[in-house]
């Protein structure tokens, strides 16, 4: 009997799962970016930026050679991309630099606010979703929904902008912005993570309500389940699969979307840099910035739907 024939389905199955998603991936990455690559043009010629009363023809003319601006759009944008694959993302307008190393230096700052932003929103969020759901109708209940609604009642800047009044102008108790040391992280990261803790509470309280509504919990709690073995081993569990892929996303967003957060605190990150770089016309850079968040958004969600058969063993690759 040959015990490798129930495993070959299976791999197979993981085979097929990983063409599509990869394939789905290069769909997701090429599309994004040549969106963004054709907007970024219609925004204007790069080379207005350097013109002034002494520029030539002649030179008007070779900086269009130099930044390949004398050859068709969609030519223009396989070029840019057959170079992005190996790594080459051009040099940056303003600053006559590779690409690559004005976004190295950005990254660092981009993900540690990232980590903290994703920190405190797990940490506020999670605990008190499932203490809200444990506790319904309590006094903890209500307190959880009424953080729920303000978290995302309040807007990013103007809470940032109230954090930095309070703490950082009247009580001095943190910096009011910049990167620094983990006491300049405290604001960015309330800041930025605010609106997910609220949204990640309400998840988290009605998926484990629904799970504690079940009928296989009810029938853990019958066979004398302890209350602590029924909420983390049998509801939470079974409760995790959404809250998972929100948070998963919203990790993503954090290095998309800081734009707010990082102007208000003046972060240098990822987000700031895409704006600077749009408003210069710095396209290379502004191009490169959403190669790589693309990238990072196409690998994040990969790894998610990887997670789901570890947590959930109902739910199959294939």
């Amino acid at each position: 009997m040959d015990l490798r024939r129930p495993l070959l389905p299976k791999a197979f199955g993981l085979i097929k799962f990983l063409i599509r998603r990869f394939i789905s991936m290069a769909v997701v990455a090429i599309l994004v970016t040549l969106f963004v690559f054709v907007l970024s043009r219609a925004s204007g010629d790069p080379r207005t930026v350097f013109l002034n009363e002494y520029t030539t023809k002649e030179q008007w003319e070779q900086w269009g050679k130099d930044w390949g601006l004398d050859r068709p759009l969609l030519m223009q944008y396989l070029i840019w991309l057959g170079r992005a694959a190996r790594g080459d993302l051009g040099n940056s307008l303003r600053e006559s630099r590779p690409v690559t190393d004005v976004i190295k230096e950005r990254i660092p700052a981009t993900v540690q606010l990232a980590m903290g932003a994703f920190l405190f929103a797990v940490g506020l969020g999670l605990p008190l979703g499932v203490l809200s759901a444990v506790k319904r109708g309590s006094i903890w209940d209500y307190s959880g929904r009424t953080i729920a609604l303000f978290g995302q009642a309040l807007p990013p800047f103007w809470l940032g902008i109230m954090l930095i009044l309070v703490f950082a102008v009247h009580l001095n108790w943190f910096p009011t912005g910049r990167r620094g040391g983990i006491d300049h992280f405290v604001l960015p990261s309330i800041t930025l993570g605010w609106l997910t803790a609220a949204g990640l509470l309400r998840l988290v309280r009605s998926s484990m309500l629904e799970v504690l509504d079940s009928e296989y919990v009810k029938l853990a709690r019958a066979k004398g389940a302890s209350q602590f073995t029924v909420i983390w081993k049998h509801a939470f569990r079974n409760a995790l699969t959404a809250p998972l892929t929100y948070t998963a996303l919203v990790f993503v967003a954090f290095l998309t979307g800081a734009v707010v957060t990082e102007t208000v605190f003046a972060w240098p990150g990822l987000g700031r840099l895409a704006v600077t770089s749009m408003s210069n016309l710095d396209l290379p850079v502004l191009s490169g910035v959403v190669f790589v968040l693309t990238g990072l958004y196409v690998l994040v969600n990969f790894l998610t739907d990887l997670l789901y058969a570890v947590i959930d063993p109902r739910i199959r690759l294939a």
